[in-house]
């Protein structure tokens, strides 16, 4: 079973950018669609973005903002978020399978 490892979280301000990353224990093209999840303090679990082997989708909330994207050589995925706002305040998670969790990164919006 693949095992996922994200990183990149950290504190920024409102409208800033920042890159998370997550790492696969094994080939990323062998995988194929790669989920990013996150969940909020008191709030549930939600789905933010999915790169798959020929499309890529992203909830409402953060359509024009976060850009995913991969790199093969390095078996990682990487989600671009830009224009923070206070609500993307969150730990991110990336699955395959909505059912596997790592220990994700913690990102937080706040000046």
């Amino acid at each position: 079973q693949v095992q996922f490892v994200e990183s990149g979280g950290t504190l920024v301000q409102p409208g800033g950018s920042l890159r998370l990353s997550c790492a696969a224990s094994e080939n990323i093209v062998n995988i194929g669609a790669v989920a990013w999840y996150r969940q909020a303090p008191g709030k549930k679990r939600e789905w933010v973005a999915r790169i798959g082997p020929s499309a890529t989708s992203y909830a409402g909330s953060v359509i024009g903002r976060f850009t995913l994207s991969r790199d093969y050589a390095k078996n990682t995925v990487y989600l671009q978020m830009a224009n923070l706002k206070e609500e993307d305040t969150a730990v991110y998670y990336c699955t395959t399978d909505a059912t596997t969790w790592g220990q994700g990164t913690q990102v937080t919006v706040s000046s």
